[in-house]
Parts: structure tokens; C-alpha cells; sequence
């Protein structure tokens, strides 16, 4: 697929150790397969800075720096100041993320899950559970003031969790929020509600799978003005990759999925989301 503009990934972890044998190839290889620009996410401190090093080296990435929910716990305010130094002294940290909530694997969700499912829990699961929701809540009320203090977007991770993460989001940013609820995994009426809040929607390979009914309702009804594509490399490859090492080399077949969707040229919605891309993250076209 080639088009006038090129496709913009928002949100890509081409640092992950998957990358390390074909990283500079992947990077290289980028431009010949529509790709015109990428912003490398954070998810802890590590992440961070090496998104902050690939942006300084790569002329089409841009940073994000964040806490992931993950690593929610034992965040120190020496933590939040390495995160400030780099959101206000580096020029393309363009956003703090990757923040948010997320309760499928803590410990009340892994019971929950294994009784709705009729299995025997597996102690290893519960060993190994993420941080409960009000650590998470209290790292992520956190990264959403730092986020209010550096005037930046957000870059935000949501799973089985949406309702505290609409509320924090207005309690700490307000009615004008900024930024990209990415891997939307929430219905049509969570979605309208997140937009009216100022967010995008970011959408990935899970629309093109077969049982991602409730996105493809999502990608049919919402603004394309508040659409964002994304990959969240190296996971979440689209069909007919599923299963393999995802890459923004993977984005067109996004794309067509979400045209045939939306019952319009793919060079038109390469367009408009990557004019959304440049919008929410305030890069120049």
C-alpha cells in the first residue's frame, strides 16, 4: 500500500529485547513500507530512558516516559524527577506514558477470573500477581499530576478497569483531557465518553481478528478525528501475522481492515490519522 502520506505508529516498543538481533534493519526498513514516523513508549525507568536515547539517534522516533501499571509499586519522587527531567529537557518527549490501570492480573482479578472459568488458581499466578488497583491508582494519580505539571499528553494503558480510569483522568486533568487511550478494549459508550473528554482512541492488530466485535462497533462509530493507529510492538500482531513479532512494518494491514470498516480509501485514513497523530502529540507536520 502506498500512499502520499506516510502512517504514523503511536505507540511502539521497537527497544524490547525482541528487536535486538534486527533492530537497525527493522529501523531502516521503515520508510519503504509507508511508515513515517513512530513514538517509542516507556513503560519504567529503563524503558523510558531508552526511549529517550533511541529518539536522540532516530530522526522519525519520539519518546514517551511513564510508569506502566505493572510497575506501579515502590515509584519514588526521585523516580518522578528523572521522569520531569526528561519530559522537560528532552524536545521529542512528546508524551507521559505508558500510565494507567490495569486489574486483569492482580490478585482479586485472578480469582476472579479462574471462578468465572471453573478452574483449579494456579499459586503461580497469584506469586506473581501486579501491584492492587490502589497502588496502581496512586502511581497513576501521579503520573497524570507530572503529566498536568509538563503540559504533555498521555499515553494511557486501561484494562478491566475503565471507570476508575475515566474518573482519575477527570479528577486530575479535568474536562480537557489530552492524550490516547491505547489497545481500546472498552464499548462504544466508553469510547464516546473518553472523546468527549478530549482523548484518541488508539487502534492496533486487534482489529483485524475475528472475535474483536466490540472494536470494530468502536472503529465504526467514533470521529475519525480522535483515531490513532498503533502497534504496540512486539505483541499484538495483525492478521495474517498473528502470533508472529509485531512491527510498524505490520500497520497496513490495520489500515485496510479499518477502511473496509469505515467504507473509505486507505489513503484517506492514513491521512487523517496521521494528522491525529501529529495533533495529539504536537509535532509538526
Amino acid at each position: 500500500m502506498i500512499t502520499e502520506t506516510k502512517i504514523f505508529d503511536t505507540h511502539a516498543h521497537l527497544m524490547d529485547p525482541a528487536f535486538d538481533e534486527d533492530r537497525a534493519m527493522v529501523l531502516s526498513d521503515l520508510g519503504a513500507h509507508g511508515i513515517g514516523g513512530f513514538t517509542e513508549i516507556g513503560f519504567d525507568l529503563p524503558s523510558s530512558e531508552a526511549a529517550v536515547m533511541l529518539s536522540r539517534r532516530e530522526a522519525t522516533a519520539y519518546a514517551a516516559v511513564g510508569i506502566h501499571p505493572d510497575h506501579s509499586e515502590g515509584v519514588s519522587e526521585e523516580n518522578i524527577e528523572d521522569l520531569r527531567r526528561w519530559a522537560t529537557t528532552e524536545p521529542k518527549v512528546v508524551a507521559i506514558g505508558e500510565i494507567g490501570l490495569d486489574y486483569h492480573y492482580t490478585r482479586e482479578g485472578i480469582l476472579r477470573t479462574a471462578a468465572a472459568a471453573g478452574k483449579e488458581l494456579d499459586p503461580a499466578l497469584l506469586a506473581g500477581a501486579d501491584p492492587d488497583p490502589e497502588i496502581q491508582k496512586a502511581t497513576f494519580r501521579r503520573m497524570l499530576q507530572l503529566a498536568r505539571e509538563v503540559q504533555l499528553p498521555i499515553n494511557v494503558h486501561s484494562r478491566e478497569a475503565a471507570q476508575d480510569t475515566y474518573d482519575l483522568i477527570v479528577e486530575e486533568l479535568g474536562h480537557q483531557a489530552s492524550g490516547i487511550i491505547h489497545c481500546f478494549g472498552y464499548s462504544v459508550e466508553m469510547a464516546e465518553r473518553f472523546v468527549k473528554l478530549g482523548m484518541y482512541i488508539g487502534v492496533g492488530g486487534v482489529v483485524t481478528f475475528k472475535n474483536s466485535r466490540k472494536l470494530k462497533e468502536v472503529v465504526e462509530h467514533i470521529p475519525m478525528e480522535r483515531m490513532v493507529l498503533e502497534t504496540d510492538c512486539p505483541y499484538m500482531a495483525p492478521v495474517p501475522l498473528r502470533g508472529t513479532r509485531n512491527d510498524p512494518r505490520n500497520l497496513p494491514y490495520v489500515v485496510e481492515e479499518i477502511a473496509r470498516l469505515r467504507g473509505m480509501a486507505p489513503a484517506e485514513l492514513v491521512r487523517i490519522t496521521t494528522e491525529n497523530a501529529k495533533c495529539v502529540y504536537r509535532i509538526p507536520s
